[in-house]
């Protein structure tokens, strides 16, 4: 016999089932989705597209020219310096993220529960603020050369120092400041990953350190490539700690071309050449996301009051103690606390009085970009969830590559294409309606922030989906069988479920924003200033005391998105 809650049962999931599964609508609703989704590929792939243009036809007249007296100049030394530049920082982001990985997660020691998390901290403080720390620090009249003069007696002539102002010293900053993306991603997999093997070579006779070389590294080596995919990104699209630091490379090269000489040919071209590089880093960083295991039967299984895998003598515990507190010193606790001591001078007191107008600058730009950002990405996660066609995967693929995308790359692949576009609105408008103004979209803020969404597109986009992933889709069937309208479902189911996404997409793109340098410098109007370009600027001039509030105020915004990552990295 039929058992008659199994038929109520069946019965229901038959009517939500025809409900569901409206013929006559449904391919007229999926092809809405994939022209909004194409259209906002469309978009965000146009600096790309401009980039590959000027790459295969050409930028004008004498392009072949401008590649041979690059190429016989300054090319090879911007490939070489970015290339080492790339090398030295992620060696020290991948050394520093995975061993300080390995101790949180494989041993214990005193400190280990803060400094698991504390080692992410160093993501809060932008590159090249660290960069301007560091060097204020490090130079002959900083506070340490200062004090080895004091004690010694020494004079300029009678000691050697480093010097901070180096390529070596660049890939010191960014490899100090970017290893977290390998700590998160290289701790989750030894945390993951199954302890069986490791045990059984230990069994065998191994010792702590050939296990973890032969079997523990190995099965992390995914994850720990993918975070070092990332970290040479952020080194690739780098300008404020290669400009500040003097080192030519392909961000500063592109920046130089474009406003110091005003030659686009030139800029466009080193463009295309470092999205070769671009492309590259994309094409490893997918392929590591396919290569992790799904192991599930690891650290993250046992209690917290369980042995250790590896058990630390008193002197190793000390020594790993400190191992995973100088990261965290050098990334985070001195700069900050270096900045905070600035910040407490009256000289940058007195700074601060202008300190208005550049937040109200940083605050509308913010907010303009999340709003747009939030927008496009609300339409890419509903066309994924409506529409399973090839065509709206690849577009939305394309939109969300805004994130690989270096900033000055992304600023001089929109000027080109946006400055003809707006070069023929202005002869039209002047030919035939009688306009006797300028450029109409060529260096105003619209334009600013449609390269700051395409920039950071993929981080709304990746809260949204996630959320939307997470509601049922049998809500939106049973609301449309109780007769509610779209308008109904989007407000009544939608917009509750989805607010804590869309309220962390906003934030997360808002800071992002916030603290987002070369496309701001390079695209921004003359009367737009913001705290990123204001404390570039005061930097620069070597006024890190007037901007030490302005960068205090970056650094602490940049902890809200650390402490997301952080919590996303023990899941």
């Amino acid at each position: 016999m039929t058992d008659p809650a199994q038929s109520v049962q069946g019965l229901q999931v038959s009517r939500l089932r025809q409900i569901a599964r409206p013929k006559a609508s449904k391919p007229a609703a999926a092809s809405g989705w994939t022209i909004g989704a194409l259209a906002v590929a469309a978009l965000a792939g146009l600096p790309i597209a401009a980039i590959i243009w000027a790459a295969l036809a050409g930028a004008g007249p004498g392009s072949g020219e401008t590649l041979g007296n690059l190429a016989a100049t300054v090319l090879p030394t911007y490939i070489a310096n970015t290339a080492l530049l790339m090398l030295l920082a992620g060696g020290i982001a991948a050394s520093v993220g995975t061993g300080c990985a390995w101790l949180i997660t494989a041993t214990r020691f005193p400190g280990r529960r803060v400094l698991g998390w504390a080692l992410v901290l160093p993501l809060a403080l932008p590159a090249y603020l660290a960069a301007y720390i560091y060097a204020d620090i490090l130079d002959f009249a900083g506070p340490v050369q200062s004090a080895i003069r004091q004690v010694t007696g020494w004079g300029a002539a009678d000691y050697a120092f480093p010097d901070i102002r180096s390529l070596g010293g660049g890939a010191l900053v960014l490899g100090f400041v970017l290893y977290p993306y390998v700590y998160l991603l290289a701790r989750t997999a030894f945390a993951t990953q199954s302890l069986t093997q490791f045990r059984a070579a230990r069994s065998l006779g191994a010792s702590p350190s050939r296990a973890f070389w032969r079997v523990a590294l190995p099965g992390a080596r995914p994850a720990i490539a993918g975070g070092l995919a990332l970290v040479l990104m952020e080194v690739l699209a780098d300008f404020g700690v290669a400009e500040y630091f003097a080192i030519p490379t392909f961000s500063t090269g592109i920046f130089r071309s474009w406003l110091a000489m005003g030659d686009k040919a030139a800029a466009l071209t080193l463009a295309a050449v470092m999205l070769v590089f671009v492309i590259a880093l994309v094409a490893w960083e997918a392929q590591t996301r396919s290569g992790r295991s799904d192991s599930r039967d690891g650290l993250a299984g046992r209690g917290t009051h369980d042995e250790p895998l590896v058990a630390l003598s008193p002197l190793g515990k000390g020594l790993a103690f400190a191992a995973c507190l100088t990261p965290v010193l050098i990334g985070f606790i001195l700069p900050a606390g270096y900045l905070a001591s600035l910040a407490l001078t009256d000289t940058a007191q007195a700074a601060a009085g202008e300190l208005a107008t550049y937040m109200q600058g940083s605050l509308w730009l913010g907010l303009a970009t999340a709003a747009l950002c939030l927008a496009a990405a609300l339409l890419l996660a509903f066309a994924r969830a409506r529409s399973a066609s090839r065509v709206t995967a690849s577009a939305i693929r394309l939109a969300t590559l805004g994130y690989a995308l270096p900033g000055a790359l992304l600023a001089v692949g929109l000027l080109a294409p946006l400055g003809l576009l707006d070069q023929g609105i202005t002869r039209f408008a002047r030919d035939n309606l009688g306009w006797s103004g300028g450029l109409l979209l060529t260096g105003t803020s619209a334009v600013l922030v449609y390269a700051l969404s395409v920039r950071f597109l993929t981080v709304a986009y990746n809260s949204v989906s996630g959320g939307l992933a997470r509601i049922p889709p049998g809500l939106d069937a049973a609301a449309r069988s109780l007769g509610a309208g779209p308008a109904q479902v989007l407000a009544r189911i939608y917009a509750p479920l989805l607010a804590p996404s869309l309220a962390g997409a906003a934030a997360l793109v808002f800071i992002d924003t916030l603290r987002e340098l070369p496309a701001t410098l390079i695209l921004r109007p003359f009367n737009l200033e913001t705290l990123a370009t204001r404390t570039y600027r005061l930097a620069s001039d070597e006024r890190l005391v007037e901007a030490a509030i302005p960068a205090l105020i970056l650094l602490a915004a940049g902890l809200l998105p650390v402490l997301v990552l952080n919590r996303l990295g023990k899941r």
